[in-house]
């Protein structure tokens, strides 16, 4: 008997009597859980005046679907067809738009949508694929669980020609929290072409032209330095001294030029791919912002600024490489332009981050506070943030061992070695020839 008082005992009563409600109904609840990972394997081919689009997806990120089931949940195949067409309708055909030059295609023709084993791997190249779809399907009556199997299908698209510029918007980030999509793009008589993207990545060219992939990584540098912390707190550390564009213009066309050799570099290549590579370089920027930082405290020097400016974008030239190494998969055939474009865009930001601190720091230097305090002031709080920085970065780099100098680390070493002698020699030419200009500009 239940013990307590009445008010007690009628709210234990109702307590239970949900619960046990709760537990007698269909063990459907797992069906509209929203998954944590998902990969989706997506391969699109055109052929003479058809786009054929093979798509693989997890079943269970496929919610608000009546999947029929039997028995303890397993997957009822003799009357999934229709269910699984509608799955794919709903999750795959709605959230993708494909696009034929400007045109946008009209919705496709859904060939074949089946179940697939987990353990299945004939997406490993479009023809095992295509070949997967056009055989026999599971039998019937295996007892698989609906939930953890894939869906396989295949969308034809009416095209005007195969040889047409192909894009495609996949809007599949809300099949997961968090959803990976490897996309294989397979041009007439050319080699495949491999994306990989996060989420929603918008519209995506598969075959850009050189404007397109010009537009799309001028954009993509422009956003980085407004949207990258560390590189804006480099850039005032760059300014604070000196708010003139004369003497600035060749503080940044030195880091500009800098950046831009290392970026081109780590672009075909020539930067090591070893996993303490990024922290070491996160690292040392920080290390770069901290410096900057100090000298603005002690008092810069012009005339020694565009050579430490240089020094660190050799750094920073890295930093740029790793947020373009995903997005060079978008450049298509023209990764010179696509690399070239993204240094633009890096230069309009920043020509547009100088042309707002230089008149905001002016104006609080002579309204709010004296040029050396506001100085002093502004370059310890850079500095207080770039030493956490440094310290936390530094932290993260000492999880790596220390890399093994064998024969081919140090031929990588003696080629860096030449190619910063080599700059070094350049870069005290230009000193030297600055300074007889000065000289003679005196006399």
């Amino acid at each position: 008997m239940l013990s307590g008082k009445p008010g007690t005992r009628a709210l234990r009563m109702i307590v239970v009597a949900a619960a046990a409600y709760a537990c007698s109904l269909p063990g459907t609840g797992g069906a509209h859980d929203v998954p944590n990972d998902v990969k989706v394997h997506m391969f699109v081919k055109p052929t003479a005046n058809t786009l054929q689009v093979l798509v693989r997806v997890p079943l269970a990120a496929m919610r608000e679907v009546d999947v029929p089931q039997r028995g303890p949940g397993y997957l009822d195949l003799a009357r999934a067809d229709a269910a699984l067409r509608a799955a794919a309708n709903l999750w795959i055909t709605d959230n993708l738009d494909v696009f034929e030059g400007e045109a946008r295609l009209e919705k496709p023709k859904l060939v074949d949508a089946r179940v697939t084993l987990p353990s299945d791997k004939s997406f490993g190249s479009f023809d095992e694929a295509l070949a997967h779809l056009k055989s026999q399907r599971l039998p019937e009556s295996m007892e698989l669980y609906w939930n953890q199997q894939l869906l396989d299908v295949l969308f034809e698209y009416p095209i005007r020609s195969e040889h047409s510029r192909f894009s495609i918007d996949p809007r599949l980030a809300r099949l997961g929290l968090q959803v990976l999509t490897a996309l294989r793009f397979l041009p007439p008589g050319g080699a495949t072409r491999a994306f990989e993207f996060h989420g929603n990545p918008g519209l995506v060219h598969l075959d850009p032209s050189w404007h397109q992939a010009a537009l799309c990584f001028v954009e993509s540098g422009f956003w980085h330095i407004l949207e990258g912390i560390d590189h804006l707190l480099f850039i005032l550390c760059l300014v604070i001294p000196f708010r003139r564009f004369g003497p600035l213009a060749l503080v940044v066309t030195a880091f500009t030029v800098a950046h831009s050799i290392t970026l081109i570099a780590a672009a075909f290549g020539l930067a090591p791919s070893a996993l303490w590579f990024p922290p070491l370089i996160e690292t040392l920027i920080a290390v770069s912002i901290l410096y900057m930082a100090l000298e603005n405290i002690v008092g810069a020097n012009v005339q020694r600024r565009w050579i430490i400016a240089f020094a660190f974008g050799l750094v920073h030239g890295f930093g740029f490489s790793f947020a373009l190494r995903e997005s060079l998969q978008f450049a298509g055939s023209h990764l010179v332009t696509s690399l070239l474009s993204f240094n633009i865009g890096v230069e309009l930001g920043q020509l547009l981050v100088l042309v707002l601190l230089v008149p905001l720091l002016d104006f609080l230097f002579r309204r709010a506070v004296a040029e050396r305090i506001g100085t002093i002031i502004l370059s310890v709080i850079v500095a207080h943030t770039a030493w956490h920085w440094m310290l936390e970065r530094g932290d993260q780099l000492k999880k790596f061992p220390v890399p093994v100098l064998d024969a081919a680390a140090l031929a990588s070493l003696m080629r860096w070695l030449m190619a910063l002698m080599v700059l070094a020699a350049l870069v005290w030419l230009v000193a030297v020839a600055l300074r007889h200009r000065k000289e003679r500009r005196r006399s």
